[in-house]
């Protein structure tokens, strides 16, 4: 029988304690990235900072025994690649649509992720807590504050995809309308609605830096007997 007392001997208690509390802060960020559907949630901020932790804690002491042997050898030199890793997981959330780009502040998360991670590993507890708590905070106030107090940033940005379904006889004066009253229209087609007869659908895709952009594109196309039918989807945030 194993004797778990001889495998969770000091020092490997406080490593547990660290990586626990790596596990508990990770969760923590994960926590306000999963609230607002991001790509990187809840699992990948823990197993960011849970394994963050982990290398730094390898890097430190896995490696005591070899520095006897090679005193010249580097003790960080394995935490110092977690930087590398990061750089990756989180360029894979770093997403292009058209001429907006999504994912910048999750792959930031990450990185500050697996910083939280590192000091649990050093046992800097603290700086590990209040870098969390920090973390929370710039993710949810400074983003009530740009969409309340900036009203032209990008964050008020709505990415938009309006289906209309009209008469053929209609489509062309449609198309005016909305190339006149969207001039940023990024795209826009026509073809037949497939549903009945003389039918076209109209496709179109446009930004529009609004809190209530699906609102506004509603009230420009209520009271256009011309138009049968509307449907509009947010495509970003």
């Amino acid at each position: 029988m194993i004797d778990l007392s001889v495998i969770f001997k000091f020092p490997e208690q406080e490593f547990v304690i660290r990586i626990c509390l790596s596990l508990i802060l990770g969760f923590i960020i994960g926590l306000e990235r999963e609230i607002t559907n991001k790509s990187a949630g809840l699992r990948t901020n823990i197993l960011v900072c849970v394994g963050s932790c982990l290398f730094t804690i390898l890097s430190i002491f896995g490696f005591s025994n070899a520095l006897s042997i090679y005193p010249m050898g580097d003790p960080a030199r394995v935490a110092a690649q977690i930087l590398t890793g990061i750089g990756f997981i989180g360029g894979g959330t770093v997403l292009r649509h058209g001429t907006s780009i999504f994912g910048l502040t999750t792959a930031a998360t990450l990185w500050v992720t697996a910083s939280v991670g590192m000091a649990c590993g050093c046992g800097k507890y603290g700086i590990a807590l209040f870098c969390t708590v920090l973390s929370v905070a710039v993710l949810t106030l400074i983003r009530i504050f740009e969409r309340n107090f900036i009203p032209k940033t990008q964050k008020n940005n709505k990415d938009l995809k309006i289906v209309l379904i009209c008469e053929d006889v209609y489509a062309t004066d449609i198309s005016d309308f909305i190339l006149k009253n969207f001039p940023d229209v990024e795209e826009i087609s026509k073809k037949d609605a497939g549903m009945e007869k003389n039918h076209t659908k109209i496709t179109f895709r446009v930004s529009i830096c609004s809190k209530n952009a699906i609102e506004q594109v509603y009230q420009k196309f209520q009271y256009d007997k011309k138009i049968i039918s509307i449907s509009v989807k947010e495509l970003s945030e």
